[in-house]
């Protein structure tokens, strides 16, 4: 996800800007778009891992393209008082789960591979830790990848710092009780991973559940969207509101003059290549997405465990056995042996950073987007490392990062996703404070 911190400068400030689209750039991102479909289609192992590689180009584009993301639910409603990002994924939350029920509904939901994840300690101190770290990187685990296009020494020293957070917590997570073990369980939720299936409450609806399940996250969701308009209206009130850059230029590119329509015009390729898409049309397409994962692979939306993986793999490098690694982190040696592109996640990470590209190109602001961020400063380091320490860490805890510890297990009927939330937003609210003390020092 673009940072959320992004300023005017950054996205080209006014629409005519990104309306002055580079040709050069154009061609370049159609190009790397077909390269990368056929040598992913030639070299790739299996079919699932080209699949993969799809979805994940389509997940950067779309993240790109939206301006959208998890980070900046928080960040941006501390920065700006806009929490029209938070509004948004509680939609997308709500229409992720009811499509999800698709698949569940009549069917053995032990036979998917759902993310029920306990509630616990864990899940707790995990959340608060990847929320704090948000604050540093302005990124999440799908969103360093993103990052990597549009904020190279920011994410580059957020994965490194994020994968190393990992590989020191993936024995915690294998060992800790207070992370495998959950509070409370569910029936089904014990024949998974040992959290509450939200069905599992209302069995009693005539759905099987999941007409109460879905009213309830429907509430869920209404609570959240309630709370962030009274703290919007506040921060109106007060003069502290400024709406976002990146939403302002979305709002611009919602007024449309079709009276001189050719299919073949500037105007034309501005619509379907450049324009900018709301936050809810990238919502709309990322459950789009999410549920083809589901009904092609039958679990959801994973990215952060690959990061400890490659930094095992980087330690091989300097003569470290898998077997030695497979003892410190409690994970089977056959991950670290895998060849890089035979692992499905990774395939489907490198795909969104490949997206990313392909968006910024045929957009034909890439080189203003790739230079905006190249110098930073020690301090930035430091930030930044900690915020990927942090969230790294946070992950193991908590059993998953913002897609696998909140997204996908809200959208698996999981109460654990919204316990998380909680906690993750609160760690955004403190790590956000630390950090205004800071600047003021």
């Amino acid at each position: 996800m673009i940072n959320t911190e992004i300023s005017n400068n950054k996205i080209g400030g006014k629409r005519k800007n990104l309306d002055s689209s580079n040709a050069i750039e154009n061609i370049i991102g159609f190009i790397i778009l077909l390269l990368t479909v056929l040598i992913g289609n030639a070299f790739l192992k299996t079919d699932m891992l080209f699949f993969r590689l799809l979805i994940g180009l389509a997940l950067g584009y779309t993240l790109t393209r939206a301006y959208s993301g998890f980070a900046g639910s928080i960040n941006r409603a501390y920065a700006t008082g806009s929490t029209k990002l938070m509004r948004t994924l509680m939609f997308m939350f709500f229409i992720s789960a009811f499509a999800t029920s698709a698949f569940l509904y009549n069917s053995d939901p032990t036979s998917y591979n759902l993310w029920v994840n306990p509630i616990n300690l864990g899940l707790i101190l995990g959340g608060l830790l990847f929320g704090f770290g948000m604050t540093f990187s302005a990124c999440c685990a799908s969103g360093v990848l993103t990052d990597l296009i549009t904020g190279l020494p920011r994410a580059l020293i957020t994965l490194i710092f994020f994968s190393l957070g990992i590989f020191v917590g993936f024995p915690i997570q294998k060992t800790a009780s207070f992370v495998t073990n959950s509070w409370v369980v569910s029936s089904t939720g014990k024949e998974l991973s040992g959290g509450v299936f939200l069905p599992d409450l209302f069995k009693w609806d005539g759905l099987q559940g999941y007409l109460g399940a879905l009213l309830l996250i429907g509430l869920f969701c209404l609570i959240v969207v309630s709370i962030a308009y009274k703290y919007e209206r506040y921060r109106k009130r007060n003069d502290s509101y400024t709406q976002h850059p990146t939403e302002k230029l979305q709002d611009e590119y919602l007024i449309e003059d079709s009276s001189n329509y050719s299919l073949f015009s500037k105007e034309s390729y501005n619509k379907l290549f450049i324009k900018p898409w709301t936050l809810k049309q990238g919502a709309v397409v990322i459950t789009l997405l999410f549920v083809i994962l589901m009904g092609v692979t039958k679990a959801g939306w994973g990215a952060s465990t690959p990061y400890g993986i490659w930094f095992g793999k980087f330690l091989m490098n300097f003569g470290i056995s898998a077997d030695s690694i497979s003892e410190f982190t409690k994970m089977p040696s056959d991950v670290f042996n895998l060849p890089f592109f035979e692992h499905p996640i990774t395939v489907q990470n490198v795909g969104i950073i490949i997206g990313t590209a392909i968006y910024l190109f045929t957009a034909g602001i890439f080189k203003k987007m790739f230079t905006s961020e190249l110098n930073i400063t020690g301090k930035q380091f430091l930030l930044f490392a900690l915020g990927g320490l942090t969230m790294g860490l946070g992950t193991r805890l908590a059993n998953g990062c913002n897609v696998g510890a909140l997204y996908t297990p809200i959208a698996n009927f999981s109460l654990s996703g919204w316990v998380f939330l909680i906690f993750m937003v609160s760690g955004g609210i403190i790590g956000n404070t630390f950090a205004k003390k800071m600047d003021s020092k």
